[in-house]
């Protein structure tokens, strides 16, 4: 959660904050701190370059966990979660990635640790996380290569 508020931060940006919005901030943000914009100062170059890498990461992530993102791929989505078995699944500050058998995998965000205990001792995971996880947090897809 630190991190979205961090990007949200970095773009001026709230939960209800939509694409369009978004694009447009960035596009502003982008024009503002733009490397190119700085020719003859080298140290304020490499700020400028730094601070627009931060603002690009930080719009493809924003992007990626909108709600209209998610609305847009809810069909694939929900086809992911109710058609494959979690094959591998990792937690880290309230972070949990879940692989599913068909090599696409997704980030959730806010996951509280108790959920993440009964998800390890669950009998079938992939119910549990379709049950108590897919459907509450806040998610983003981090890898789309089927397996074949």
């Amino acid at each position: 959660m630190k991190r979205i508020l961090d990007y949200q931060k970095i773009l001026g940006a709230d939960k209800n904050t939509t694409l369009s919005e978004m694009k447009t901030t960035y596009r502003n943000v982008m024009k503002e701190c733009h490397p190119d914009k700085v020719q003859d100062n080298e140290e304020a170059r490499l700020a400028a370059e730094e601070k627009s890498v931060k603002v690009i990461e930080a719009y493809h992530f924003l992007v990626s966990i909108s709600p209209e993102t998610a609305k847009q791929n809810l069909e694939s989505y929900l086809e992911v979660i109710s058609n494959n078995v979690v094959s591998n699944y990792e937690y880290k500050n309230q972070v949990l990635r879940l692989d599913f058998s068909n090599g696409i995998s997704y980030e959730y965000f806010g996951v509280p640790k108790d959920i993440y205990n009964k998800l390890c001792q669950s009998d079938s995971q992939a119910r549990f996380a379709r049950r108590k996880i897919c459907s509450v947090f806040i998610y983003r897809v981090v890898t789309q290569q089927p397996v074949s």
